[in-house]
């Protein structure tokens, strides 16, 4: 898997007629931004949910296809409760001004991840987004909500071995492309590029199977520091890779 460091970018001029199609950020950064200022990581949390806003805005507005977000991961649940309550309220609090806004941002909206341990309130807000948006165009933004690369493969050998016991699938004859409906990505092209803010240099259970070819940018900027100037050091990286795919 190519890495890219910050300092090894030769230049952050973008060709925005050669977007990557695909983009995945690992928003990462929150906890550390909140202890540098003597705030809580409360506050983190409340700036790095801005800084997502600001990101995803600009992705639809510079043509991008898909963004996919890693919002609150399988692991999550193990912070203080005082933590993950605030996340969640961050959450509720974006779904309804997504929602109140959408028929003017017209950004479609899809959640990788098991949502049942959420309280029927938010996953109802997640539903109504899903539906309001489902008919448009443009970028689709994907939130990755209680979501972890390891349970992803489970759930999907699981939901194919049923397939293959109900006589719905034949194990000797899948596919990559097969398994891959299993996932939560369904229908959702691979990344082509994957991003990580905070100087943190691991995939930690993000997209296992859809990363394979993709390629990967880490930078010390924290999540609640990255701007759309960041956005393009990452993308103009992106562009100086010759993407071979195992081949020559």
């Amino acid at each position: 898997m190519p890495l890219f460091r910050r300092k090894e970018q030769p230049s952050a001029e973008v060709d925005f007629t050669k977007l990557p199609r695909h983009i995945a950020i690992i928003m990462d950064g929150n906890g550390r931004w909140a202890k540098k200022r003597g705030l809580p990581r409360t506050a983190g949390h409340a700036a790095g949910a801005e800084t997502f806003r600001s990101i995803a805005t600009y992705c639809k507005e510079i043509g991008l296809d898909y963004l996919t977000v890693y919002a609150f991961s399988t692991e999550n649940w193990k912070r203080p409760a005082e933590e993950v309550s605030a996340i969640m309220g961050l959450l509720k609090k974006y779904l309804l001004e997504a929602i109140g806004q959408m028929e003017r941002d017209k950004v479609k909206m899809e959640f990788f991840g098991d949502l049942s341990p959420l309280t029927p309130e938010l996953r109802e807000l997640c539903q109504r987004t899903r539906e309001i948006s489902k008919h448009y165009e443009g970028c689709q933004v994907n939130i990755c909500l209680n979501y972890g690369g390891r349970d992803e493969l489970m759930r999907g050998a699981m939901a194919y071995a049923k397939d293959c016991a109900e006589g719905k699938a034949d194990p000797n004859h899948l596919t990559q492309e097969q398994f891959g409906q299993y996932l939560f990505s369904k229908g959702v092209p691979d990344p082509d590029l994957v991003i990580r803010p905070s100087g943190e240099l691991r995939l930690s259970n993000f997209l296992l199977w859809q990363s394979a070819y993709a390629e990967f940018y880490f930078t010390d900027v924290l999540w609640p520091d990255f701007s759309k100037e960041e956005l393009h050091k990452a993308i103009a990286a992106y562009q100086h890779r010759s993407r071979r795919f195992g081949g020559v």
